[in-house]
């Protein structure tokens, strides 16, 4: 189920998918690679949404596009990474 970014104070292009009762995915569906820059906007964006709800935990949904230095960096924050 599609939830609106705007009710966690998040740009309207940003995509939200609600997995589970609190259980978030942040989805990025990108044809480049996602790089570390990205992972700290990710971050950024789950700390928004753990801002709001603080028992929600947050994952990333993407395709296999994505450097080591940004799971890493994911991992250290505790966001999960979906693969589809």
């Amino acid at each position: 189920m599609e939830i609106s970014p705007k009710d966690f104070g998040l740009n309207s292009r940003v995509q939200l998918k609600q997995l589970d009762t609190n259980h978030i995915a942040i989805v990025k569906q990108i044809k480049s690679r996602i790089i570390t820059k990205d992972a700290i906007k990710i971050i950024e964006m789950s700390d928004a949404i753990k801002t709001r709800e603080p028992s929600t935990k947050v994952s990333l949904m993407c395709n296999n596009n994505i450097c080591s230095k940004s799971i890493k960096l994911l991992n250290d924050h505790s966001i999960d990474i979906i693969f589809s």
